[in-house]
């Protein structure tokens, strides 16, 4: 078992094993969950995609899912043929 002691200013070094073992990085997030035994759990932050939203720009007309599936069909196609001439 790994341990690691707090600083006075609440700060904690996870240990380099830990580190390695979940692949966290400088910059990653965490979560601090309580589960049903009342233990504190260190859970790596995912992604959730519902923060991307706003990321991209997008000021044209609004496209039905029928219109961007054919542009995607259409796109598909022309890169096959490409690639086979």
């Amino acid at each position: 078992m790994t341990a690691a002691t707090m600083t006075s200013k609440g700060q904690i070094t996870i240990p380099a094993e830990v580190r390695a073992k979940f692949r966290l990085r400088a910059g990653t997030r965490v979560d601090f969950v309580e589960n049903e035994a009342g233990e504190l759990v260190l859970r790596p932050k995912t992604g959730d995609i519902r923060e991307l939203r706003g990321i991209v720009q997008y000021n044209g007309p609004v496209r039905t899912l029928e219109e961007m599936d054919e542009a995607v069909g259409k796109a598909v196609a022309e890169s096959f043929k490409r690639s086979v001439s």
